[in-house]
């Protein structure tokens, strides 16, 4: 008990000791950007496949056309998102990093009850939590990271690069639209659909599990409950394109 008490002790005044990987913030984007641009590029191509099939007046390249054009146009706009997005929350990091260093500096007694009502809610008294809250205290940098980390929620906001960020998200978005248009390149547009949903279907199922796997969900779950939701959204720009093309053609 001795030793479990002095190791939380350890990583409390030492939050150096535990370095965080970016490995998760790089297959959130991945994830992100590669679902976002297969399911919406998945769900166009297969309303134009159905439109083109029971509308022959709709020239079979429309579907190559639209499908490519919505996936320059997904990369573009994701990798946007991204980039705004990303600024926009580490800018409001460092916004508020320099409002609690005014705060620290100005009504240090404030921040320092502030401190030890954080550390009392995660059950520490008496010496121990007067031992903690003197040693973050003594240090500017580490009561600052503390007050940034435990009050506000914001330890990873600093490391956000908006520019890595928005790259990732847009080059996983174009990747991503590109598997359900390639059947539409090799084959005409009826025996495509098949292979596109297949190929589609299992390339969500790959994601998901490996999300599952690299995270806490069960990789089986996480796989099937991506790859319905890809499904459901295909299913519905089918049905739409099929709809458009008997009643506006």
């Amino acid at each position: 008990m001795a030793k479990t008490i002095r190791d939380a002790r350890n990583n409390i005044l030492h939050p150096e000791l535990h370095a965080k990987s970016d490995k998760g913030s790089v297959l959130r984007q991945i994830i992100l950007g590669g679902q976002d641009g297969l399911v919406n590029v998945l769900g166009i191509v297969l309303g134009l496949a159905a439109a083109v099939t029971v509308n022959k007046e709709i020239g079979p390249s429309a579907v190559i056309i639209g499908g490519l054009a919505a996936t320059f146009a997904e990369s573009i706009s994701m990798a946007a998102v991204a980039y705004t997005s990303g600024k926009a929350q580490r800018d409001y990091y460092y916004r508020e990093l320099a409002r609690e260093k005014q705060e620290i500096k100005e009504l240090p007694e404030v921040e320092r009850e502030e401190i030890r009502l954080i550390y009392m809610k995660k059950g520490f008294r008496g010496k121990q939590l007067d031992a903690i809250v003197n040693k973050i205290c003594s240090n500017e940098e580490m009561w600052l990271e503390t007050m940034m980390t435990e009050e506000l929620g914001l330890a990873e906001s600093k490391d956000i690069d908006p520019v890595s960020e928005g790259f990732v998200v847009g080059v996983s978005a174009f990747v991503g639209s590109f598997i359900p248009l390639l059947p539409f390149f090799l084959l005409d547009v009826e025996a495509a659909v098949i292979p596109a949903l297949v190929i589609s279907a299992l390339a969500l199922f790959a994601t998901g599990a490996y999300k599952g796997k690299t995270t806490l969900g069960k990789w089986w779950k996480t796989g099937l409950e991506m790859m319905i939701i890809g499904m459901v959204a295909a299913f519905i720009g089918y049905a739409v394109g099929a709809w458009a093309g008997i009643n506006l053609g």
